[in-house]
């Protein structure tokens, strides 16, 4: 049964992706009166060899950017042309230092909330004060404070990174049964060993998909943050390339955020599933 579903879910998409590209195709597709020749100098304008562009490109023109950079994703040409594994590589890089950063602070800070009421309340104003601010509001003073790009770039993905965990932990720790923990009491179990032992195992389900949520959005914000400091890194590759009216590139660098982020988010995904499965 469950083989079945995937294969209709796989034909559907499949169907739902070639209506898509066929919608494309007629919407861009060239006026008669434009000759082969023009379509060449178009194209080649938009891969950034010409001046101008002519018009929005069409799937064809896309997927010979996906062949140009997928057949050599790794090369490097120097600071400004470096290939697409390259530049994904860096914007992963920042967001996991930033992100493991967020998670030895958010998971402490979690756990303490959620078993005391008193530092719930004391946390709290800061954490609706704090929560809402914009990550990439944060940036002038990262960089006028860190005097670092890459530094500064880390720093703003901690902060859009830890405040999902810290929510989640919190209340994922607050949410396990009083009976366990009153159980673990009368057995005299040591508090670091209750809360690795009885508290963390109940919570992690919880704990996980604040995680995921936080991961969610450093992909989002690391590829804004790469816009505006520049360098490397696959946002820089998506400014660099729409400077350059190559807007087949844009829509390839595009479509690989997306992949990238599709499947960072099955993996967290993976991790949910074993953790409530080992429950």
């Amino acid at each position: 049964m469950g083989s079945k579903l995937t294969l209709k879910a796989a034909f559907i998409s499949l169907m739902m992706l070639a209506i898509f590209l066929g919608a494309w195709q007629l919407a861009t597709q060239p006026k008669e009166s434009v000759v082969q020749a023009g379509a060449d100098s178009e194209y080649a304008a938009m891969m950034g060899k010409g001046k101008e562009q002519s018009g929005f490109p069409t799937p064809g023109m896309v997927g010979k950017s996906f062949v140009t950079y997928l057949s050599d994703p790794f090369y490097d040409k120097g600071p400004n042309d470096k290939g697409i594994g390259i530049q994904i590589a860096y914007s992963l890089g920042r967001v996991a230092i930033g992100f493991l950063l967020a998670v030895a602070i958010a998971l402490p800070i979690g756990f303490m909330i959620g078993m005391s009421p008193l530092l719930y309340k004391a946390f709290d104003p800061f954490i609706q004060v704090l929560k809402p601010i914009s990550p990439l509001a944060w940036m002038p003073l990262a960089l006028y404070s860190l005097k670092d790009s890459d530094i500064s770039g880390i720093f703003v993905i901690f902060i859009c990174s830890i405040w999902p965990m810290l929510i989640n932990t919190a209340f994922g720790v607050s949410s396990v049964r009083r009976d366990w923990i009153n159980v673990a009491r009368t057995l005299e179990v040591n508090p670091l060993r209750k809360a690795f032992l009885v508290i963390l195992p109940a919570a992690a389900p919880t704990i996980l998909t604040g995680m995921r949520i936080s991961m969610g959005i450093a992909w989002l914000v690391i590829v804004a943050a790469e816009m505006l400091v520049g360098g490397t890194g696959i946002g820089y590759f998506v400014w660099n390339e729409w400077n350059n009216l190559a807007l087949p590139n844009v829509i390839f660098a595009v479509a690989m955020i997306g992949v990238v982020g599709m499947f960072l988010d099955l993996f967290f995904g993976w991790l949910q599933k074993l953790v409530t499965y080992r429950e």
